[in-house]
């Protein structure tokens, strides 16, 4: 297939600055020169690109909305625009970024002290070292309040026991970012590979995100010094704050992957003849899913800039994020659906890559707050009545 060249139906590029088109440009090039040629082989074999971290590292892809540390310091906008364009790639790819820059650098940039800042940021930027988020728990996923991983504290340590699961990166990670209860409330903990109590476990047999690497944490009597606690990690609040970073970067991923279905679709739709030897794009029934592709992709772009711009401005809540997860992930999911139909018997291939995307956004739609949560989220934004019980 010819390199990607972007969806623009609306002249939405000429909302973007030179440098948010540069740094688009950028991220594009290197999902088509280094992700594209591999990513159909890692999945079918189930293996993360490892050999991709270092570039996507001097690329200042993690981290990039951070300032200092040896981080990009970027706009949202343009730290939007490389999750989308990786994500076109794949999202697992995406998600790794997410993970080490909005769930395992962002809560050390925010929560930490100097001397874990200066210990871990500028490694975890460079790629030297990979992270990972422990809040999800066997029992406990879209109530992550009813936490079971407790955290007690002996003399000047901290003793860990708990599971963790579902966890991006897990056997990866030289450092996870561990959130237990304690006495005294939920706390955030940086707990080493290595550290005694502490294993980590692939979880297998995936059909969905199978180039990401997705782990189970163990902690048995793990004990971790207090130099290890985010000093200002305090309360499920702050857990949740992480959270709303990494939605945030998945709102503009979804966009990525549905403008790789919607041109996948489009240009086979054009090429593909049957019946008097017609193009099937001259079906109407085949141009009215094209049409209605574009139209939600378009305004997922317009949703997605318009948070972007909110975020720079300091204006962006939660509830906001929650719209543009939850929207732009389910536009996505619906594009890559319509997608497969339109290749017929040959969208489920590999060759194409729309079963990929379809599987993948079938956990993008969980992860983060499920479809659901984020529409309770929503509800109660308009209503002022939380409705979670």
């Amino acid at each position: 297939m010819s390199p990607f060249r972007g969806v623009d139906y609306a002249h939405i590029d000429s909302l973007l600055s030179e440098e948010e088109r540069l740094v688009r440009q950028t991220a594009r090039q290197f999902v088509e020169d280094r992700v594209i040629p591999v990513i159909r082989d890692c999945y079918r074999e189930a293996r993360f690109p490892n050999e991709l971290i270092p570039e996507m590292a001097r690329m200042g892809f993690f981290g990039a909305n951070l300032e200092g540390y040896g981080c990009a310091g970027m706009s949202n906008v343009e730290y939007g625009l490389i999750m989308q364009e990786l994500e076109r790639g794949d999202s697992g790819v995406r998600s790794f970024a997410s993970v080490q820059g909005g769930l395992v650098m962002y809560p050390i940039y925010t929560y930490g002290s100097e001397q874990q800042k200066e210990k871990w940021l500028p490694r975890l930027q460079s790629g030297a070292a990979v992270g990972c988020f422990g809040l999800t728990e066997p029992d406990f996923g879209s109530n992550p309040s009813g936490m079971r991983t407790t955290a007690r504290k002996d003399g000047s340590d901290w003793v860990l026991n708990g599971e963790k699961t579902w966890i991006t990166n897990g056997t990866l990670a030289e450092v996870a970012v561990v959130w237990a209860r304690s006495a005294e409330g939920i706390r955030g903990f940086l707990v080493e590979a290595g550290t005694p109590g502490y294993t980590t476990s692939d979880i297998h047999g995936k059909w969905s995100m199978r180039a990401s690497v997705t782990s189970s944490l163990s902690l048995a009597d793990c004990r971790v010094s207090e130099e290890n606690r985010l000093p200002g990690a305090q309360g499920l609040r702050a857990a949740l704050s992480c959270l709303t970073q990494a939605r945030y970067g998945i709102g503009w991923g979804a966009l990525g992957a549905a403008m790789d279905c919607y041109e996948t679709a489009r240009a086979y739709s054009v090429l593909r003849k049957q019946f008097d030897d017609r193009p099937i794009a001259s079906h109407q029934l085949v141009q009215e899913k094209l049409a209605w592709m574009i139209t939600e992709i378009t305004k997922a772009q317009l949703l997605a800039l318009h948070m972007g711009r909110l975020k720079d401005q300091g204006k962006l809540e939660p509830a906001h994020v929650s719209m543009l997860k939850r929207n732009n992930v389910a536009i996505a999911l619906e594009t890559a659906r319509l997608s497969r139909d339109l290749l017929g018997a040959n969208g489920i291939t590999d060759e194409y890559p729309l079963m990929r995307h379809l599987c993948n956004l079938e956990t993008v739609k969980t992860y983060e707050g499920t479809d659901h949560i984020h529409a309770l989220v929503i509800g109660e934004r308009v209503t002022g009545v939380a409705a979670y019980r």
